[in-house]
């Protein structure tokens, strides 16, 4: 098993190594003059079992660039089985045609990928599910609810605790967790009146001197969020965090969140943190390096990876 790391996420990759007790393999990935990526792997791949580990976030085209000639010079270099692991999977919100002539990146993406070389695809909490479906090579995607829970019950502990969707299409991931904390569930919602005018906020369910965890996959602009927010103290929460796999944060999203009524938004580090974000007080990344460590192990040893997420007895 060897373990290869981009260059968008490297403090992810060396806690997986560190996980697995692996070194990451000596790989030189550099630009030419013109910004073109060079790839050179430094060891011998023949044979191998290789997990090339790289996020598609900011800058998304030249992460995802570099993923594709990776896994090019893996491929070439006869490496047995390559395994794209993508923590943060960019283009996922263009998953299908939302208006007339608009592409759908998500698959184009997915067919690119497949075409450098890679034989296998891990990521974790897809926008849509139903991606996996755009590859035609086998793909997990593993979720954050582990991960949250244990955090959230950390936190939390003792309280009445309901977890919000902040949206409708979100009710799957946020009953997961709800199912595993024993937790109400609330739903937000979200109708906007017309073109250019603020959403109205309905609350499904009892969030009256509760505390709220809201939970999503992906928060970019902290709009959604920050509105969710808002309504939840307007119906009478105690507290309100947020839970969120991937932090994209961008533009001033990081200062939206700070002068929110957030009490705290969570991220996984399948994006690495901006400075702005490791310095904003309410704002804080806990690792997901022992369940991605974890997966790859599994999938190197053609063990189960669906039963990391198999709920205990009772829950």
């Amino acid at each position: 098993m060897k373990i290869l790391s981009g260059n968008s996420n490297r403090p992810l990759a060396e806690a997986i190594s560190a996980y697995l007790n692996l070194p990451l393999t000596k790989a030189s990935i550099r630009r030419f003059s013109d910004m073109e990526v060079f790839v050179e792997i430094l060891e011998n791949m023949r044979g191998e079992d290789v997990f090339v580990i790289q996020s598609t976030c900011y800058p998304a085209n030249d992460n995802l660039m570099e993923l594709l000639v990776t896994l090019d010079a893996l491929h070439r270099a006869s490496a047995s089985r390559v395994t794209a692991v993508v923590p943060y999977y960019g283009y996922a919100r263009q998953d299908r045609k939302s208006g007339p002539r608009t592409p759908i990146s998500a698959k184009l993406v997915a067919n690119l990928i497949t075409s450098a070389g890679a034989d296998r695809v891990l990521t974790i909490d897809l926008h849509a599910g139903q991606i996996q479906g755009f590859f035609d090579i086998p793909t997990d995607n593993l979720y954050g609810a582990p991960v949250f829970t244990k955090d959230i019950k950390e936190r939390f502990d003792g309280e009445s605790l309901v977890i919000v969707s902040p949206d409708v299409g979100g009710v799957v991931r946020a009953r997961a967790i709800a199912k595993r904390l024993d937790a109400d569930l609330a739903i937000i919602d979200k109708r906007r009146e017309r073109a250019g005018v603020s959403e109205v906020m309905h609350i499904i369910g009892d969030v009256k001197d509760r505390s709220c965890v809201l939970v999503d996959d992906i928060v970019d602009s902290a709009g959604t969020l920050c509105n969710a927010a808002q309504a939840l103290k307007a119906s009478g929460a105690k507290r309100v965090s947020a839970y969120v796999t991937h932090g994209v944060l961008s533009g001033g999203a990081v200062a939206r969140v700070s002068s929110s009524p957030l009490e705290e938004l969570v991220t996984t580090d399948s994006i690495p943190a901006t400075e702005a974000v490791r310095v904003a007080q309410n704002i804080r990344q806990i690792t997901i390096a022992p369940l991605l460590g974890e997966a790859m192990a599994r999938i190197c040893d053609e063990r189960s990876v669906s039963s990391l997420f198999d709920l205990p007895p009772g829950a």
